[in-house]
């Protein structure tokens, strides 16, 4: 049987015991990295993105909600904006409520 101080590398546990507090401090920051890139930094350009579109939402845009309802921005307020859905159908939602802004499809001309 293999003892268990043979399974962990020299370079985290070395014989005289020094320096594994650098080397494990060095992991950790590695990976705090990895996650900021991989995870944190994604995730802020995102909601920037989301934002931008937001504010630029203007009247007589065609919306989809994050609730999935499609319809046309009649008016805008500093935190709602008024949807018609139907004819004499309009809808107030919360402007953060907005999940994508549609744009006209151009491939479909007759």
């Amino acid at each position: 049987m293999m003892p268990i101080s043979s399974l962990i590398p020299l370079a985290v546990a070395p014989a005289n015991g020094q320096g594994s507090y650098l080397v494990v401090g060095g992991y950790i920051l590695f990976f705090l990295g990895m996650m900021y890139f991989m995870i944190l930094r994604p995730q802020q350009k995102q909601q920037r993105e989301h934002q931008e579109m937001i504010n630029k939402i203007k009247a007589g845009d065609r919306v989809v909600t994050s609730s999935g309802i499609h319809g046309t921005v009649v008016t805008i307020k500093e935190k709602t904006i008024l949807v018609r859905v139907a004819d004499k159908v309009e809808l107030e939602f919360s402007r953060s409520a907005v999940g994508a802004v549609v744009k006209p499809d151009d491939a479909v001309k007759t």
